[in-house]
């Protein structure tokens, strides 16, 4: 881990000495093992101890580390077999969203994926994960092929929101957007999501309306960013962190509220802490929910698709 947040500044000394132990116990022949694994221990119970009580505002913004492990990390972590599927037929290939037929164990699905990028260039090359209307369309192109040859379909969530910019408005950002919820509810194919960052807006819904929606302990899901937030109703961004506190947007949050109905554990520390780990952690509990989809007939599971996002605002209204 290269980058430590505020709040995890206590362990940082700790995490230095540990590394100046290893780096003397190179030079020669000192045993260094038994006080390594007791500073280790204090960083995990520190850790533990800091994570139990992380503000909403500290959620976004270990959703939003640089570590954390990218999509393109989970995609050749948990897939075999993957052949990309490019361009949207229409007008370009949008490297924001990644997708194609895979492999996940024994099941044959085609999986997406929002993809931020892990430094400048490739964060440049895939628009920090903020899609274009041809990165929807090329969503909906795959769940076209999903729903036609009867493979299940499974998304991964990471963006700060669609692309805003006025390119992406002349050529039809809304509509593509809605294109891609609306095959969701049409299609098939079993369907699973998981928010592994951020979940911004309509960026966010377009690949994850899904039988089932997971999200990772300390990811955030939302339908503005806190930032985007506090300038529409206070006309001031520094109140991002008091927006946060108000948006329920942490994954607690969202399971209680029914939105979403899983939350799958990060390491102590967050996710970018060991990346092996979550990776297998998410793992498990896709194929756990994919079996799950799969028990229920194909016309049944569209249906509850439908009922499922319809009677969401019926029943946060009452």
């Amino acid at each position: 881990m290269s980058y430590t947040l505020e709040f995890e500044s206590q362990v940082l000394s700790i995490e230095q000495n540990i590394k100046d132990l290893r780096d003397s116990s190179k030079l020669g022949d000192i045993d260094v093992a038994a006080e390594i694994s007791r500073m280790q221990a204090k960083v995990d119970r520190l850790l533990g101890s800091i994570y139990k009580k992380l503000t909403p505002w500290q959620k976004v913004q270990v959703a939003r580390h640089p570590d954390r492990p990218k999509f393109l990390e989970y995609l050749s972590g948990m897939f075999t077999d993957f052949v990309e599927m490019s361009g949207d037929r229409l007008c370009a290939d949008d490297r924001a969203i990644i997708g194609g037929f895979a492999k996940l164990s024994d099941f044959k699905c085609i999986v997406m994926g929002e993809e931020k990028g892990r430094d400048t260039e490739s964060r440049l090359l895939h628009n920090f994960g903020m899609a274009r209307p041809e990165g929807y369309r090329k969503a909906c192109r795959l769940l076209e092929l999903a729903d036609r040859f009867d493979l299940p379909v499974i998304s991964f969530i990471d963006t700060s929101g669609a692309f805003p910019g006025i390119e992406s408005e002349e050529r039809g950002q809304a509509e593509s957007i809605a294109k891609c919820m609306e095959k969701s509810f049409q299609i098939e194919s079993a369907f699973i999501s998981i928010v592994i960052g951020e979940g911004g807006s309509g960026g966010a819904v377009a690949i994850a309306s899904a039988d089932y929606v997971l999200m990772l302990e300390h990811s955030v899901y939302s339908v503005i960013s806190p930032e985007g937030c506090a300038s529409i109703l206070w006309k001031d961004d520094s109140k991002a962190e008091v927006a946060a506190e108000s948006q329920r947007l942490t994954a607690q949050d969202l399971l209680s509220l029914g939105v979403i109905d899983k939350i799958i554990r990060e390491p102590t520390g967050g996710a970018h802490r060991n990346c092996e780990e979550v990776i297998g952690n998410v793992k498990s509990s896709i194929i756990h929910y994919l079996n799950k989809s799969l028990e229920t007939p194909q016309d049944t599971r569209t249906q509850l698709r439908r009922q499922k996002y319809m009677s969401m605002g019926d029943k946060f209204l009452c």
